[in-house]
């Protein structure tokens, strides 16, 4: 990487760990010594400069536009709340400079609002999650975009998935495996530069998010986080935001928010403690019955090739919350509130699960929602793929080894309640409705629902008929 103070770095990047052993042991992927997987702690990377250090911005290439059609990283989208109903646009940029002393071209794709006037000055950033999706933007795009956020994507893997994709359109492309780390310090610059996608707007805070594998890489940055700086030696990120994974991360000098799903409970959870101290500025939300891959929308899921119904808890209207609390932490000072954690037994043998259960069989403690706390199903970690395998048309899932079987047991299930069941709970479909509406008040005030996804959450009651 070209550093303004001539001094040169080498950066051992995340590695890219698809394993579903991985996924589901919640650690950190770590490449090189010491720390990493199973321990939760970021790899110490060598050759960091010893004192805050500014990044020369790489080059910017004109918008992308052809030939062939562009790599959709982010197809996931709730019906009706897609990125044309919002007024957004997608752009799509190359980006090239050095990065662990060696050249690189990256792909860069910016979500924004057409009319600048809508920019709220916020940036949620991530790294491209390895199996070619942009998971960041697809769990909270109805709060990014209803809220006038950008989203930007910048591609850290090599790019094998976009050769195979259009060749012709990706043949810039050239990335290698460490140079993560330079990339994302280079790219999260640019996005706040005069020189960037984004110049001409004010560029309030930027955030960087993940999930799973980039949360990974995410939490791989870290140690570069505490010297890499803008050109006007200001922070590249401002806050972060790792889903998914159940690593114990360490503070750094800016908010984090962690949001570990019932996979991650079931295998390693987070042992830090919230604080609001300087330096270890911090929270650790866990939503009742989230799943570690959303399968509400999730078009990589469809048709189903899992043994059971898919979940339908909106993952998005949780993880969201989580964003929501971070961009007001680290642009308005606003301290987020704190939650309770998930209560574990530790004990599969009683109910199947660590988590402690209750009488309808989720899980306890956490975050609360209207989908737990006025249950009509109960919520299972660990899907498993159909057996004998279904014929499956998805390209995703038919062209990715063991696409079906990683899918499924990413994915939470859920197991509706008879008819005779929900009566005896409820009464009617009316008292049902209007005891999930009164909840749903009570945890938006509480700061743990957002307006943005009520007419949601209040549609999924009304279609409840027993």
């Amino acid at each position: 990487m070209k550093l303004i103070n001539r001094r040169v770095c080498c950066v051992v990047a995340a590695s890219t760990i698809g394993t579903l052993s991985f996924f589901l042991s919640g650690a950190a992927p770590a490449q090189g010594p010491p720390g990493g997987r199973g321990t939760g702690r970021p790899p110490q990377l060598p050759n960091l400069p010893t004192e805050p250090t500014a990044v020369e911005s790489p080059a910017l290439s004109a918008r992308i536009t052809g030939p062939g059609p562009m790599f959709d990283t982010a197809p996931s989208q709730a019906p009706g709340h897609g990125p044309e109903d919002y007024g957004y646009v997608t752009d799509e940029y190359f980006v090239s400079g050095t990065a662990d002393g060696k050249p690189f071209t990256s792909r860069l794709v910016v979500r924004r609002p057409a009319d600048d006037e809508d920019f709220s000055g916020l940036v949620l950033a991530e790294s491209m999650h390895s199996s070619g999706a942009a998971h960041a933007f697809e769990y909270t795009a109805m709060y990014v975009m209803d809220s006038g956020h950008a989203a930007v994507e910048i591609l850290t893997v090599p790019p094998t998935r976009f050769d195979a994709f259009n060749a012709d359109r990706y043949r810039d492309l050239d990335i290698v495996g460490g140079q993560a780390n330079d990339i994302l310090a280079q790219v999260g610059a640019l996005i706040k530069s005069d020189q960037g996608p984004l110049a001409g707007l004010d560029v309030r805070k930027t955030v960087l998010s993940g999930s799973s594998m980039s949360s990974g890489t995410l939490i791989n940055y870290l140690p570069a986080h505490m010297v890499y700086r803008t050109p006007e030696m200001g922070h590249i990120y401002d806050g972060y935001m790792p889903t998914s994974t159940g690593a114990t991360i360490p503070g750094v000098d800016v908010p984090l928010i962690q949001l570990p799903t019932m996979h991650e409970y079931e295998r390693n959870v987070p042992r830090r403690q919230d604080s609001d101290e300087p330096g270890q500025q911090y929270r650790l939300y866990e939503f009742a019955a989230i799943g570690h891959v959303d399968s509400r929308d999730n078009i990589r899921l469809l048709p189903n090739p899992c043994a059971h119904p898919l979940s339908t808890f909106p993952a998005q209207a949780y993880m969201s919350v989580g964003l929501h609390h971070l961009l007001r932490w680290v642009d308005e000072g606003i301290v987020p509130p704190r939650a309770d954690r998930t209560l574990l037994d530790r004990n599969v043998v009683n109910d199947g699960s660590q988590m402690l259960l209750d009488e309808h069989g989720n899980g306890l403690g956490g975050i609360r929602n209207p989908y737990v706390d006025v249950p009509t199903a109960k919520y299972v970690a660990v899907n498993s793929p159909a057996s004998p395998p279904i014929e499956n048309p998805n390209w995703w899932l038919t062209e990715n080894a063991n696409g079906a079987a990683t899918m499924c047991r990413l994915s939470a299930y859920q197991l509706p309640f008879p008819v005779d069941e929900l009566r005896a709970l409820y009464g009617s479909p009316a008292d049902y409705r209007r005891t999930v509406e009164e909840r749903l008040d009570e945890l938006e005030a509480e700061g743990w629902s957002l307006p943005v996804y009520r007419d949601l959450i209040l549609a999924d009651a009304r279609a409840m008929e027993f």
